[in-house]
């Protein structure tokens, strides 16, 4: 999912200078897009560093490393205005060092450009135009936006559906335009505590709130009644397509994301004692 937009912007970027050999490259990332960004960066050339906060799992981290990446973790318990945050980090390390580009994934339009380049063509083709309801959970928003504006493009009948976690601001914001104090949630790369500028409401027709449990315990039954170990922003997906199916009064083809691997949280969704610790029963034996 985010070599997808990576891709788009180191090839945007480069088309317009502001990425040249020689550089480094710099994002902030919750783990999945730091991993792109260090790939594709081995790939051509470029030194990446990622900031990233401590919720960030060990697989991921040793990902990002294993490509060459630098890794700097933000101090835990902080606001994603705070300037120490992971967030704030990567935005002050471009503007103080030449030579570096800031990825600025929650920002830069040609993320979401890169889903409605990608995913939403393979979508409407895969299903023949016979598409009906596209759900994805949002952390920048570049997918639901993408993916969403070229599906409507095709059928604004379509209806786009954000999965929200509990705790996560997006679902108050759309219900009342306020902005509200995110609450912690334990799935990872989803949820927000501020509206990035990649995030267009315009596209989203609903918003689901998903808990943590909910979450964990479809990545349990994906894994053991289908063959697909997947991570907690996939079960927080597949979830809330899940209510939206059992909903319908009539025929629809519902699509959604199966965007994370499960071996990412080994250590986390998949470890009893972890869930243990965060009160998350997922009643599958």
């Amino acid at each position: 999912m985010k070599d997808r937009i990576v891709k788009n912007i180191f090839d945007k970027a480069e088309q317009n200078g502001l990425l040249q050999p020689g550089w480094t490259v710099v994002a902030a990332s919750s783990g999945n897009t730091g991993a792109a960004v260090a790939m594709l960066a081995a790939m051509r050339g470029y030194k990446a560093v990622i900031t990233t906060s401590p919720k960030c799992s060990e697989e991921k981290v040793a990902s990002i490393k294993a490509y060459g990446a630098e890794l700097i973790m933000s101090p835990p318990g902080l606001s994603e205005d705070h300037p120490e945050s992971y967030m704030n980090m990567a935005k002050q390390l471009a503007k103080e060092n030449a030579g570096w580009f800031d990825v600025n994934q929650y920002d830069n339009l040609d993320n979401p450009e890169g889903h409605f380049r990608t995913l939403g063509p393979e979508i409407w083709e895969q299903t023949v135009g016979r598409v009906t309801h596209f759900v994805a959970g949002g952390s920048t928003g570049g997918t639901i936006t993408g993916t969403g504006k070229f599906l409507k493009a095709k059928n604004p009948n379509i209806k786009c559906v954000l999965a929200d976690p509990m705790g996560s601001i997006f679902h108050e914001y759309f219900m009342s335009q306020k902005l509200t104090k995110p609450k912690k949630f334990l799935v990872e790369g989803v949820g927000k505590g501020s509206i990035p500028g990649c995030m267009d409401f315009g596209v989203v027709d609903d918003v689901i709130q998903v808990t943590d449990e909910q979450s964990f315990q479809t990545c349990h039954r994906l894994a053991r009644m289908e063959g697909l170990m997947v991570g907690g922003s996939a079960g927080l997906n597949t979830w809330a397509a899940i209510q939206i199916a059992n909903q319908l009064e009539e025929p629809g083809v519902i699509v959604t994301v199966l965007c994370d691997l499960g071996v990412k949280y080994l250590s986390k969704v998949y470890n009893d004692k972890w869930l243990e610790e965060n009160n998350i029963i997922h009643g599958i034996k």
